[in-house]
């Protein structure tokens, strides 16, 4: 009977689907597992064989939990809101929606192929009404919130209303705008109510505000920093300036600390755990106001170094801070603006991560000394944000590397002072001094002779005293921008009144999203969705009507921009806990019984994107009543990338002359196309002049045959890389050379200069897996080829999960022989050889130490192990004829986790009629682990001969015996004596002659 994967596969897909096995329950008694892997955005492209790395280690741990005995939720859905699909309408104009589903029906196709127990009756995705209309209603909880330091969490608005009518606004202690203006119960009572919003609206958790953001003209909408890559927008490489706008923002702000005190909680790696400390970035300092001279205004900074307050030489301000156009006087006003023109082109991230351009511009306006009175100039400066601190820096060039830089470089010009050194014995004649360890401050009046800790606390003190400064905790993390002038995303349940933004009543929801004949903005600049004709708001009849209605009386315009991408990914957990209820998101009896993921995996690119604003949210939801825990993700792991094998052919070119009357054209459709082989081209890159003239030589013969008339010479040539699609390339990295002529039309009639076999070898080059690299795996490939099972097994040996590694399909066929191998414990030609016999001593004693291995290495994540301790046991097992049901039913349920497919077959032919997802996984007997003799090397004066087997109980002189007695010795020693025999029990033997 042989084994077929294919019939295999197919036959038990269809039993899991047909019968619900990987269903879970929100009732069961049993303990319960959620296992759960970031969900995908469903691209056009589908799956290659790297995606479903994480895949496959969740499904493993899902159905070890299983056999384990646990009520394991493993759900799948679709991230399916994205700029893609957005992009593919605005080309082709057809709707985003038709896209996204078809992506998906592709997506589901090739999941299903690879055999995972998800709990496909939970599906969602972020794209349907009906999972966004509680993305909306979140949002909705959002702007009815604000932040009460106080009690250290999110409350109703109304609390903060109830304060504001009895105590006013001095005593709230609230996380809210800068600059908020004072006011006392009786000014409240007689605000209007349009006054009484916009003074909520600075205290809201989401909240409206013109803002610095990334502005992508050819994407048409607004980027966060981790959507830009080198200055340019990751998706379609556009350019990204700076701009303000009036957007949609959330106070993330508020939660900084509780973010990272929470990360000391849980179970991730230690690098994402760094990454989101930096992100949000806790500094402990002072706030110090410099008032500027010839101006009522004051320039705020934040300092984590009060203590050098004395050393301050100039002040820098971010180009996009308020104060500069107020303050640059008109002799500078032409250089500041061309400034900061320059600097809106480059990205924040770009311009913290250059740390070696020095650039800045005097504003011409001086700030003036809290304590000496004495002017500073004021420069801007692009390596000073904006959106950090107050976007403006007390520069003390002594003790800080860059202002160092940044004085030296513009030393003498436009006023800028000599560097003032306050630390005593420290020369800075050629550097910054950057330390704050056994330092002590000099020239610096009250604060001379402390050290630091001496001089900030004295130093905040006076600046209190004269009402310049304070101490402060400062963050780096902002909040975050939650609008996107994109048709392709969640609408928000807002519309306005007199400029005001107003919730529409959660019973209302969805709002859906408009029909438009473009999906590109406005002509006079409106999101996508300024292009709807019916998206107005009627207040009495509580429905979407046209915008031809509006009358700003009891129809009113509905908002313009969407919610970003990771709006519906940052609750989308709690969704699948109860996926169908239809009035919210989740129930309480649901989100008690699951509380949060046991296991998350994915990818570490999400470390400050989606897995900070998850935390984000649930933290929120968790402060109102909604969520059962404080982070939404006990242990993360963040799985590896698998990367691409790329294959690479050698075009030759060269430097043609030619005489220029004769009209000779380099791209003309008869100038012949040649390819060198691997080793041709290794040689001539070696220096291998002999053969360059060769391939030069047969160049110039082809050149001079498609152009008899022509005069012509070639002086030497040069050879370039080309990616070729790994389809066209076997395992040997021959290359068919019909196939890749076919490939591109202008290489039909190319030339190829193979190995002395007649093979076109290609080159070889690992890289990331990519459409653009073409060496792109599809995982149906290698399902229809040697089963499901083979994949799941092969990408779990490629190596330990967090690594990265190359794929290289020629492993594949020694995974395909084990699966084969293990069948053949099971049958031969003729069908089931199991018997009921009683197993040998060696093979109980293969398959616990298999169990043990296997058992370890899952609740370990070290999968890569358990696959080589597999093919160890039945290697073992096939040398042991061993056919008893009693090791092979066991060895099956231990190996259904990684092979589903395989086991499930063995289980069902070994007389199952229940599926082997649920049955108890077995467990190791250490009994039968128990060595009871030992294979010793036998050795002559260190060096060994051979091995004999010996059992473990016997003393060293019952060995002794033994081995003198043995004729391999008889005739090493040769009629000697040996004058020591040293015998260590359980080790080794050896005989010092």
């Amino acid at each position: 009977m042989k084994y077929n994967p294919n019939e295999i596969d197919a036959k038990w897909q269809k039993h899991w689907a047909d019968n619900q096995t990987f269903a879970a329950s929100n009732t069961s008694d049993k303990p319960k597992y959620y296992v759960l892997d970031m969900f995908p955005y469903p691209s056009g492209a589908g799956l290659h064989v790297g995606h479903p790395l994480g895949y496959i280690a969740s499904d493993i741990v899902a159905r070890f939990k299983r056999h384990k005995g646990f009520n394991v939720l493993h759900p799948q859905g679709y991230d399916s809101f994205g700029l893609p699909a957005e992009q593919y309408a605005i080309q082709t104009g057809q709707h985003p929606d038709k896209t996204t589903k078809e992506n998906i029906a592709r997506y589901r196709e090739q999941l299903d192929k690879i055999g995972f127990s998800f709990d496909w009756s939970r599906e969602v995705r972020t794209s349907n009404a009906d999972y966004y209309k509680h993305t909306q209603w979140i949002f909705i909880q959002l702007f009815n919130s604000w932040y009460n330091k106080a009690t250290d969490k999110a409350e109703d608005i109304s609390t903060l209303i109830a304060i504001f009518e009895m105590a006013g606004n001095a005593t709230v202690h609230a996380v809210c705008d800068d600059n908020v203006e004072i006011f006392f119960p009786s000014d409240w009572r007689f605000y209007s109510e349009e006054k009484k919003q916009q003074i909520l609206l600075q205290y809201r958790l989401t909240y409206l505000a013109e803002t610095e953001v990334n502005w992508c003209p050819g994407l048409g909408t607004v980027l966060a920093n981790d959507e830009i890559v080198n200055g340019v927008s990751e998706r379609g490489g556009h350019p990204v300036i700076r701009k303000k706008m009036t957007q949609w923002s959330m106070r993330i702000s508020a939660y900084a600390e509780r973010l990272l005190q929470g990360l000391n909680e849980i179970d991730w790696s230690e690098s994402i755990k760094e990454s989101q400390r930096n992100w949000i970035g806790k500094s402990v300092g002072a706030m110090v106001s410099f008032n500027l001279k010839e101006h009522k205004e004051a320039i705020e900074v934040f300092t984590t170094r009060p203590d050098t307050i004395f050393g301050v030489t100039f002040m820098t301000l971010a180009p996009e801070h308020p104060l500069v156009q107020e303050i640059t006087t008109p002799e500078q006003k032409a250089t500041i603006e061309a400034y900061i023109e320059k600097t809106a082109k480059r990205s924040e991230r770009e311009r913290m991560a250059d740390v070696k351009t020095i650039s800045g511009v005097f504003t011409g306006a001086y700030a003036e000394h809290p304590f000496t009175k004495e002017p500073i100039p004021v420069w801007i400066g692009d390596y000073v944000l904006a959106g950090y601190g107050t976007g403006a820096v007390m520069a003390v060039p002594c003790g800080d590397e860059r202002d160092y830089a940044f004085a030296n470089f513009f030393k003498g010009q436009n006023g800028m002072p000599e560097i003032k050194n306050i630390f005593d014995n420290v020369d800075i004649s050629t550097e910054a001094f950057g330390s704050k360890d056994n330092v002590i401050i000099a020239n610096s009046d009250f604060l001379n002779g402390l050290n630091y800790k001496e001089a900030t606390k004295k130093v905040i003190a006076e600046l209190e005293t004269l009402n310049q400064g304070q101490g402060k905790t400062n963050y780096r993390l902002r909040d975050a921008v939650f609008s996107r002038q994109r048709y392709w995303g969640e609408p928000f349940p807002v519309y306005y009144v007199n400029g005001l933004p107003q919730m529409i009543d959660a019973k209302y929801l969805p709002i859906a999203l408009p029909e438009v004949e473009k999906y590109l903005p406005t002509e006079d600049g409106q999101p996508p969705l300024g292009n709807a004709t019916v998206w107005a708001w009627n207040t009495k009849t509580k429905q979407v009507v046209s915008n031809d209605l509006i009358d700003n009386e009891t129809i009113h315009p509905l908002e313009l921009n969407t919610m970003p991408g990771w709006a519906g990914s940052s609750w989308y957990w709690m969704r699948y806990m109860d996926a169908h209820n239809a009035t919210e998101f989740a129930s309480k009896d649901a989100l008690k019984y699951w509380e949060s993921v046991d296991l998350y995996i994915g990818g570490s690119e999400h470390a400050t994107g989606h897995l900070l604003y998850s935390r984000f949210w649930n933290k929120f939801l968790k402060d109102r009543g909604y969520a059962p825990t404080e982070e939404p993700f006990k242990k993360l792991i963040n799985q590896g990338m698998i990367l691409g094998m790329s294959a690479f052919v050698y075009r030759v070119h060269g430097s043609i002359n030619s005489n220029p009357d004769e009209g000779f054209d380099i791209l003309d459709p008869k100038m012949p196309t040649l390819f060198i082989s691997k080793s041709r081209y290794d040689k001539i890159s070696k220096g291998d002049e002999e053969e360059r003239e060769k391939i030069r030589a047969f160049y110039l013969g082809q050149i001079k045959t498609a152009y008899p008339d022509t005069y012509i010479s070639l002086d030497r040539i040069e050879m370039s890389e080309i990616h070729v699609d790994v389809s066209m390339v076997n395992l040997s990295d021959e290359l068919d050379i019909e196939k890749f002529k076919a490939w591109r039309e202008y290489y039909a009639n190319a030339e190829f200069i193979t190995e002395e076999n007649g093979k076109y070898i290609v080159g070889r080059e690992v890289e990331k897996m990519s459409k653009r690299w073409y060496n792109v795996v599809n995982p149906d490939d290698i399902c229809n080829e040697y089963g499901a099972d083979t994949l799941r097994l092969y990408e779990m040996f490629l190596g330990p999960l967090e690594q990265s590694k190359p794929w290289n399909t020629a492993g594949i066929t020694g995974v395909f022989g084990f699966l084969k191998k293990l069948w053949r414990l099971y049958f031969d030609e003729n069908g089931l050889i199991v018997t009921n016999n009683e197993p040998s001593k060696d093979s109980l004693k293969s398959l616990h130490k298999t169990i043990k291995k296997v058992t370890e290495d899952i609740e370990n994540f070290s999968f890569n192990t358990s696959v080589s301790q597999f093919m160890i046991c039945v290697n073992e097992l096939g040398t042991q004829n061993c056919h008893e049901r009693a090791i092979l039913e066991p060895l099956a349920i231990i190996l259904s986790p990684y092979a589903p497919h395989i086991a499930e077959e063995l289980w069902s032919q070994l007389g199952n009629t229940e599926s082997i997802s649920t049955v108890a996984f077995p467990i190791c007997e250490e009994k039968f682990l128990i060595e009871s003799d030992k294979e010793y090397p036998v050795s002559f004066n260190g060096k060994m001969k051979f091995t004999i087997n010996l059992p473990l109980d016997l003393t060293p002189a019952q060995i002794e015996e033994i081995i003198m007695k043995d004729e391999r010795t008889i005739k090493q020693l040769d009629g000697n004596t040996p004058k020591k025999v040293i015998i260590v029990p359980g080790k080794v033997i050896n005989l010092v002659g």
